[in-house]
C-alpha cells in the first residue's frame, strides 16, 4: 500500500510539473483557447447534456411547473406541489418512438433517408458538372460563377417559399406552363411523391451552389501537367476525368458528400416551408417531426429530446462507417 502511494505521489507531481510547463511555455494559446471551450461549453455542451437527460423523463409543457401556486382571499398566494409534475421513466420514451407507439419514426425516418439521398446525388453530380464547366477557359466565366452562386446568397426561407409558389396549383408557373402544352394541372402536394419531389428540387436549388465552389476549389489544385501529359499520350477527355480529375478531387468529395449528407439529413426549413409535412403528414422527415412534438399542441419536451438523440446517434453512426470506408480506400481523413 505504501509503495502504490509513493508512486502516485511523484506521478502527480510530474504531471503538475508538466502542466506548469506547459503553461508557461504556452500560456497565450491556453489564453486563447479558455473563452472559446468556455462559450462551447454554455452553447453546446450543457444543451446536450440537459437534453439527454430530459429524454429519460417525461417533461411536457404541462407538467414542468414542480408547484401550483394560487391566490388566496388575503390577496397572497398558496403554493402546493403539482401532483402531475414530471418523473423519471427510463428508456420509455425510447421504446415508445422505436416501437411506434408515439409518432411515425420509422415512416420519418424512411422519408428521411429517401430525401437525403436524393438531394446529396443530384447535389454532388450537378455541382461537379457545373464545376468542370465553368473551370475551363470561357468568356464571362467570371459572371457565370456568380450567378451559379447566386442561390446560396438567397435566405433558405426566400428559396421555400418562391418554390412553393412555382408549383401551386392553381396560380403556379410550373401547371401555367404545363397548360399551355395541354397537360392538366398537376395537385403537386397533393401525393407523397410529388410533394417530396418538390421538396428535393428545391434543396437541389438550394445545395448545388455549395458542392459547386467546393469541387471548383478542388479542380483548381489539380496540377494542370497531367492533363496536358495525358493528352500527349492520346488520352481522350472521358479518360482524363475519370483517371485524372475522380482521383485528385477525392480528398474535397468525401469532405463534402459527409457535410452535405449531414445538412440535407437535417434540413429544416425546406420540408417546412415549402410542402408542411403534405399530404397528411407522409413527407414530414425527423427534424420536422422532432419540431412538431416541441412546439405545437400541447409541447413535449421529451418526446423532442428523444428524436434529437437518435438524429444524432444516426448521424453519428453514419459518420463512424463513413471514416472506415474512407480509410479502407486509402484515404487518411
Amino acid at each position: 500500500m505504501s509503495t502504490v502511494t509513493a508512486d502516485a505521489a511523484p506521478r502527480s507531481a510530474g504531471l503538475s510539473t508538466k502542466l506548469r510547463r506547459s503553461w508557461d511555455k504556452h500560456w497565450t494559446a491556453w489564453a486563447m483557447v479558455v473563452p472559446v471551450v468556455a462559450v462551447l461549453a454554455v452553447l453546446i455542451f450543457y444543451p446536450l447534456v440537459n437534453g439527454i437527460w430530459i429524454t429519460f423523463t417525461n417533461q411536457n409543457e404541462a407538467n414542468t411547473i414542480a408547484e401550483i401556486c394560487t391566490k388566496s382571499i388575503t390577496g397572497g398566494e398558496v403554493c402546493k406541489e403539482n401532483p402531475n409534475a414530471w418523473s423519471f421513466v427510463g428508456l420509455d420514451n425510447y421504446i415508445n418512438i422505436l416501437t411506434g407507439k408515439v409518432g411515425e419514426f420509422w415512416q420519418w425516418a424512411g422519408t428521411t433517408v429517401v430525401w437525403t439521398i436524393a438531394g446529396v446525388t443530384f447535389h454532388y453530380g450537378l455541382g461537379l458538372g457545373l464545376a468542370v464547366m465553368i473551370h475551363r477557359e470561357m468568356r464571362f466565366r467570371g459572371f457565370y460563377r456568380v450567378l451559379l452562386v447566386l442561390p446560396w446568397a438567397v435566405p433558405a426561407f426566400i428559396s421555400a417559399f418562391a418554390w412553393k409558389f412555382l408549383f401551386n396549383e392553381q396560380l403556379g408557373l410550373i401547371n401555367s406552363v404545363l397548360n399551355s402544352i395541354g397537360v392538366d394541372s398537376v395537385a403537386w402536394f397533393g401525393d407523397k411523391w410529388t410533394s417530396l419531389f418538390v421538396a428535393v428540387v428545391t434543396n437541389i436549388w438550394l445545395g448545388v451552389p455549395f458542392m459547386m465552389v467546393a469541387l471548383l476549389g478542388g479542380l483548381q489544385s489539380i496540377p494542370e501537367e497531367l492533363y496536358e501529359s495525358a493528352e500527349i499520350d492520346g488520352a481522350t477527355p472521358w479518360q482524363r476525368f475519370r483517371n485524372i480529375t475522380l482521383p485528385g478531387l477525392r480528398p474535397v468529395s468525401m469532405t463534402v458528400i459527409l457535410l452535405g449528407t449531414i445538412w440535407t439529413f437535417n434540413m429544416f426549413p425546406i420540408i417546412f416551408l415549402t410542402t408542411e409535412g403534405a399530404p397528411s403528414g407522409e413527407t414530414e422527415i425527423l427534424v420536422t417531426g422532432a419540431f412538431r412534438a416541441a412546439f405545437e399542441g400541447i409541447r413535449n419536451y421529451s418526446l423532442a429530446s428523444t428524436y434529437g438523440v437518435l438524429i444524432l446517434s444516426i448521424l453519428l453512426i453514419f459518420s463512424v462507417f463513413y471514416r472506415r470506408a474512407l480509410r479502407k480506400q486509402g484515404e487518411v481523413w
